[in-house]
């Protein structure tokens, strides 16, 4: 099994529009359900409605994705500026001080 262990440190992770990729895909998701929607009857005659549920379940969970990514982001902003503060040091008295 040592054979396969990498030999190099792994890269960093690539960060991207998250909120915009998931907003993107929750969107197709309901679209794809609005789509399928009036011909409910020809999947029903085919015993495939799981293709319309499965669309709505995509929808439901990509608004489930929108709001944790949009407080992942939230919270790396916060850490990011807390970092920033901590690293300028306390502020510096002003000559009236």
């Amino acid at each position: 099994m040592a054979k396969w262990t990498p030999r190099h440190e792994a890269p960093e992770p690539l960060e991207g529009p998250v909120v915009a990729t998931i907003t993107g895909g929750t969107i197709l998701w309901f679209v794809m359900f609005l789509a399928q929607v009036p011909f409910y009857g020809w999947f029903a005659d085919r015993d495939l409605t799981w293709w319309v549920w499965t669309c709505l379940a995509g929808g439901g969970l990509g608004l489930i994705g929108i709001w944790y990514v949009r407080s992942r982001d939230a919270a790396i902003k916060r850490d990011r500026d807390a970092r920033e503060v901590e690293a300028a040091g306390p502020p510096e008295a002003g000559p009236g001080t």
